[in-house]
């Protein structure tokens, strides 16, 4: 474990339910990995929708914190489902307040190990070539290897640790 981190493993659900759920399997097949780990349910964090004119009136109250909370793990998780065919949108605004906190939009995401999984209703695959393509291009190294689950293939404890072991293996963002 990592000293300087008080956590070593941070897992973001996109939504609430079946995703939140998902991210606490996470969690704890971290902890199961000696590593100390921690769910971020995005849908409990107070930030408006991002819009032009809401960045010019002001940053929202609790970004400053979501920003320190995300930046201070080295490694992330991202559950989230797929809605319409693509990214939800507490995620997707999210990540564009985050990306407009400095000159550098890339910079809490730059060489950022994560991991990405769903519980979708649907296939889930588009959401995880969404949300792959969109992390890429923030700078984030993503793993290979993503979840998909569903209700009729839900998620099985081997590929959440492995999914958790081959993140470990990525140097963190700060290394």
């Amino acid at each position: 474990m990592s000293p300087e981190h008080a956590t070593d493993v941070l897992v973001i659900a996109g939504s609430n339910g079946e995703n939140l759920n998902l991210a606490e399997r996470f969690a704890a097949a971290a902890r199961d990995l000696d590593q100390r780990s921690e769910v971020l349910d995005l849908t409990a964090v107070d930030l408006p929708l991002f819009t032009p004119r809401a960045m010019a009136a002001g940053t929202p109250a609790g970004l400053a914190a979501l920003e320190a909370r995300l930046s201070a793990a080295p490694r992330w998780v991202i559950c989230t489902p797929e809605y319409n065919g693509s990214i939800p949108p507490v995620l997707t605004s999210a990540i564009a307040w985050l990306s407009v906190q400095s000159a550098d939009f890339r910079a809490l995401f730059n060489g950022r190990p994560i991991a990405i999984a769903t519980r979708s209703g649907g296939g889930g695959h588009t959401v995880m070539a969404a949300l792959r393509l969109q992390l890429a291009h923030l700078g984030a190294h993503v793993v290979g290897r993503q979840l998909v689950s569903n209700s009729t293939h839900p998620a099985k404890d081997d590929s959440i640790t492995d999914l958790l072991q081959r993140l470990r293996r990525l140097p963190p963002a700060d290394a």
